[in-house]
């Protein structure tokens, strides 16, 4: 007589998915940024925000005392200074310069750095270094280089003629010139006058935009490129429908941190103009309803540029 015993086979336990493990380890790298936000930043952001409901008189004795103001704050950076926001849409002009000029030089950088030849990562480094000087100190150095200052003024170098050109490589008339034969409007004209003579600001701003794309080119697979050529697409061919859908979700990222970088950068007009606001006496509490309102503004063009730029992000499956 047999009988048939059964053993029950271990209870194995449950592993998390490769995904909950990334997303644990992620939250852990940005927990020290997290604890420092709430117990450091978050209660400076909550007095920001008091304040520009407020007015301050300062006591006799020493101290100061809180008076509700109400939206006055606000009301007078609208509608009684009147450079606030003369000043707000030039820095919005700027941006609408700045932003497609850096992101289509720091993407052209990128495809040829990513091409194979001889001392790539010297190059590499090389157009990265500005961002490196251009931040702390050195980059303090260079906000008050006297003789930047003097290149830039109308009395840097003549040219025999009695004006300067130092501050301006090409002019509209040479660019013009350039464009004789095409129908090109006047408008163009400027936008690439312009962008010519900004191309040092250029440069040291698209460093990091730089390195993100060169991330992006390198995550594509190879066998995609081979694939291509043995169809018999052209270079151009290969660029705008394998290279540049690929590499979109990188463009998202990089606008939105090119848009960031331009609004928070001390040479932006509209910081500047609020950081005078508040070494004025009594204007701490205007400059900060002017802060809050700039805020707003940013995170409204951050979520539009967003929505606009998502619409047309490839997003290549795994699966």
């Amino acid at each position: 007589m047999t009988t048939d015993i059964k053993v029950k086979a271990p209870k194995r336990k449950k592993s998390a998915s490769l995904d909950k493990r990334k997303a644990r380890g992620g939250w852990l790298f940005v927990l020290p940024f997290v604890i420092g936000f709430i117990l450091i930043y978050l209660p400076i952001v909550i007095d920001s925000i008091r304040y520009s409901f407020y007015t301050i008189k300062v006591l006799a004795g020493g101290g100061f005392e809180l008076i509700p103001a109400g939206w006055n704050n606000y009301n007078e950076a609208l509608f009684v200074n009147p450079d606030f926001v003369e000043t707000l849409i030039q820095g919005l002009g700027d941006m609408v310069f700045d932003i497609p000029m850096i992101l289509i030089f720091s993407l052209f950088m990128a495809v040829l750095l990513n091409q194979k030849m001889a001392g790539r990562a010297v190059f590499r480094a090389i157009f990265f270094i500005p961002v490196i000087i251009s931040t702390g100190i050195v980059g303090t150095i260079e906000a008050q280089n006297t003789a930047g200052d003097y290149m830039e003024s109308a009395e840097g170098i003549d040219d025999g003629s009695g004006t300067s050109t130092a501050s301006e490589i090409v002019s509209a008339m040479d660019v013009e010139a350039m464009f004789s034969g095409m129908a090109v409007g006047q408008g163009l004209v400027e936008y690439v006058t312009t962008a010519i003579n900004n191309i040092y600001d250029i440069v040291n701003r698209s460093g990091v935009q730089m390195l993100i794309f060169l991330a992006g080119l390198q995550s594509i697979s190879p066998a995609i490129y081979e694939s291509v050529q043995i169809d018999g697409a052209t270079s151009w061919e290969t660029f705008w429908k394998i290279t540049f859908p690929m590499i979109s979700p990188m463009i998202l990222v990089n606008a939105v941190y090119t848009i960031i970088d331009s609004f928070t950068a001390e040479s932006n007009v509209v910081m500047s103009f609020i950081s005078g606001i508040y070494q004025q006496a009594n204007g701490n509490v205007v400059s900060s309803a002017m802060s809050w309102m700039y805020f707003l503004i940013v995170i409204a063009i951050i979520a539009i540029v967003a929505a606009v730029f998502s619409a047309f992000v490839f997003y290549q499956r795994r699966d």
